[in-house]
């Protein structure tokens, strides 16, 4: 796991095909041989729902998620 956090913070392969938006809030790579697949969602302060202003860290909880692409 450390790993591939480690990776995940290093990441900065983003593309047109990768990061169509360029909002670089999902990614896959592979980690020793092992697809892995990193995402960012943006909630509200209760966490209960998406944030209406993801831009405004005040009203917005960052969650990132970091799994093997083969359980999404």
């Amino acid at each position: 796991m450390a790993a591939a956090v480690a990776a995940v913070r290093s990441f900065d392969q983003f593309t047109k095909d990768n990061d169509p938006y360029g909002e670089h809030d999902c990614a896959l790579f592979t980690l020793n041989g092992t697809r892995v697949m990193w995402k960012i969602d943006y909630y509200d302060s209760t966490l209960a729902y998406g944030s209406e202003d993801p831009a405004d860290p005040e009203v917005t909880h960052r969650v990132l998620t970091v799994l093997l692409a083969s359980e999404y």
